[in-house]
C-alpha cells in the first residue's frame, strides 16, 4: 500500500532572509579582503616557503637543548593543570549562583560574570596579567584559569539546571539536608559531565599554554618565540615537536579516562 508522505512545511519569510543575509555577508567578506590569491599560488611563493621549511631541517638534537626543552615543556603542561584545577573551583563557585539556586538576581550576576571571563580570550587575559603579575607561567596559568572558569561554570551551571530534579526533592522531603540532598542528588547526577567537560577543557588549556609563552608567560611557547625571533629554525623545530607530542599525550590521557569516567 502507497502511503503518501506530508507535505514539507513552509518555510518562513524570515528564514529565507536569514539565509540571504548569511550568504550576502560571506560574499561581502570575500569582497571586500584584497585577497591575493595568485600572488599564494605563484612559483614564488612556493619557492620562498620551501627555503622556510627546509630552514627547520634537520631539529636541533644537543643533549643540553633537549633537556632545556623537556623543562619547558613540563612547564607548560604544568600551566594547564593548575590552570585548569583553578578554573575547576571557579566554575563549581559560579556555577551554583549561575543555576538559579540562589535567587534570579544571582543567578543574572553571576551568568554575567561568566559572559565576560569566557569572552576574553587567554592572549588578552595573558596580557593584562603580565603587567600584574610580571613575566613568567604564573600569569599563564592565571590567565588559563580566568577564562575556563567562564567556559566551565556555564558549563556546570547548565548541567546542574538540567539535571532531574525529583530526587533531592525526594531526599529534602524525607529529611536530608540540602546540602545532602544536592551532593548525593544532582551533584551525583551532573559528576560524570562535569568530568567530562573538565578534562576537554584541559586538552585546551595544553593547546593554549603552548600558545601563550609567546607573550611572555613561560613554557615551550616562550622558548618558540625566542629561537624563530633570532631565526634558530632548527631550534625552534624541536620546541614545535615537543609541543605536538605535549598535545598528542594529553589528548590521548584525557581520552582514556573521559571513556572511563563515562562508561
Amino acid at each position: 500500500m502507497n502511503v503518501r508522505l506530508p507535505a514539507p512545511p513552509r518555510r518562513q519569510l524570515s528564514t529565507w532572509l536569514l539565509v540571504a543575509a548569511l550568504v550576502a555577508l560571506v560574499l561581502a567578506s570575500f569582497a571586500s579582503l584584497p585577497l591575493q590569491w595568485s600572488a599564494f599560488f605563484s612559483p614564488d611563493a612556493a619557492t620562498v616557503t620551501m627555503e622556510f621549511l627546509t630552514g627547520f631541517a634537520p631539529p636541533e638534537t644537543a643533549p643540553a637543548f633537549l633537556r632545556k626543552t623537556a623543562l619547558a615543556a613540563l612547564e607548560t603542561l604544568s600551566m594547564s593543570a593548575i590552570g585548569t584545577l583553578l578554573a575547576v573551583a571557579g566554575g563549581l563557585a559560579l556555577s551554583m549562583p549561575a543555576a538559579g539556586r540562589f535567587g534570579r538576581v544571582q543567578r543574572a550576576v553571576a551568568r554575567a560574570l561568566l559572559n565576560v571571563l569566557r569572552s576574553i580570550p587567554e592572549l588578552v587575559w595573558a596580557s593584562l596579567l603580565l603587567v600584574a603579575a610580571g613575566l613568567g607561567p604564573f600569569a599563564g596559568t592565571l590567565a588559563l584559569a580566568a577564562h575556563t572558569s567562564g567556559v566551565l561554570g556555564r558549563l556546570f551551571a547548565d548541567a546542574l539546571e538540567n539535571a532531574d530534579p525529583h530526587p533531592e526533592r525526594s531526599l529534602v522531603t524525607n529529611g536530608a539536608s540540602p546540602t545532602a540532598a544536592f551532593c548525593y542528588a544532582t551533584l551525583a547526577q551532573t559528576l560524570p559531565q562535569m568530568l567530562s567537560y573538565t578534562l576537554y577543557r584541559w586538552e585546551n588549556n595544553i593547546r593554549a599554554a603552548a600558545v601563550l609563552g609567546v607573550v611572555g608567560a613561560g613554557g615551550l611557547g616562550q622558548m618558540l618565540k625566542f629561537h624563530l625571533s633570532l631565526f634558530q629554525m632548527q631550534s625552534a623545530a624541536t620546541v614545535i615537536i615537543a609541543m605536538l607530542l605535549l598535545v598528542a599525550l594529553v589528548d590521548a590521557a584525557s581520552f582514556a579516562l573521559r571513556r572511563a569516567l563515562t562508561r
